[in-house]
């Protein structure tokens, strides 16, 4: 008799969407604090959520003076935001989450003002932690082709893909427990993302039917919009978020191994020369 697979063979994976373009701002000597290595500049609230990669670079291509040690007119460092939109840095994911000042970066006081260019640069995929349940839906839709040329209908004869989907999560707004790995997402970053106005409530999702070995690991891969958070409160029992999505990109069912990249020391890609793609470990 052939065997079945269980629901808790799975697990959800997503990764943060990096900003196309730069926000701009001036950094000034007094937006830096050397003793709380703590700094801010101008960005509208909510562009920035803690643990996104950040990359800073001066317009001017001078050497950006923030960091103590670092050299060269840009760097990327994980972040941290506060209540009061004070940024600290640091090199790696789960420091940032915690948010820590003994693990952030020593600063220095910049001799200027000086502008700088920054967004968002987002490599990882991270575990979502605690999730309870998941369901994703599939549909080809009907669309009208007659007022298209020959060629474009046989691209689109068939209808097009669309998918939505729903995470059920025990809420939470710190690291906890999901798997081996130390890079792990709480839900509570989904409930900032649906209200992030500047960058959009994207996110690349893998959403594993089959997680481990023996055979081969199956898992769906896409673009995603979050559309609606709900969060759920009864006296005595775990808070629940539950969290829905649609899909806006291409939906692909996989079987395999997920591509593995060369990473840096501070878990981001090692860029191709279109400076966007990284190298696949398999190149």
């Amino acid at each position: 008799m052939a065997g079945v697979y269980l629901g808790d063979s799975g697990h959800v994976e997503l990764r943060r969407v990096g900003l196309n373009s730069s926000m701009s701002s001036v950094l000034d000597p007094a937006d830096v604090n050397v003793t709380r290595k703590r700094f801010s500049f101008d960005f509208e609230p909510g562009a920035l959520i803690s643990g996104d990669q950040l990359e800073i670079e001066t317009e001017d291509g001078s050497d950006l003076e923030l960091v103590s040690g670092h050299t060269g007119p840009d760097g990327r460092w994980f972040i941290h935001v506060d209540d009061a939109g004070g940024v600290r840095l640091y090199n790696s994911f789960a420091d940032a989450i915690n948010g820590g000042e003994t693990t952030a970066l020593a600063l220095v006081t910049p001799s200027q003002s000086t502008t700088i260019l920054a967004r968002t640069r987002n490599s990882l995929y991270l575990c979502l932690a605690d999730v309870t349940s998941y369901e994703m839906t599939t549909s080809r839709e009907s669309i009208d082709i007659t007022q298209l040329g020959s060629e474009h209908r046989l691209n689109y004869a068939s209808g097009l893909i669309s998918g939505q989907g729903r995470l059920s999560c025990l809420w939470k707004y710190e690291k906890g427990v999901c798997s081996s790995t130390g890079n792990i997402e709480v839900s509570h970053y989904l409930a900032q993302l649906v209200l992030r106005l500047q960058q959009g409530a994207a996110f690349d999702g893998r959403f594993y039917v089959k997680s481990y070995a023996p055979g081969p690991l199956i898992w769906w891969d896409t673009q995603c919009i979050v559309t609606n958070v709900a969060m759920s409160f009864e006296p005595s029992q775990p808070i629940r978020s539950q969290i829905d999505f649609v899909t806006t990109g291409p939906i692909d069912l996989r079987m395999g191994q997920p591509p593995s990249y060369l990473l840096q020391e501070d878990n981001s890609l090692i860029l191709q020369e279109d400076d966007e793609s990284g190298i696949l470990l398999e190149d």
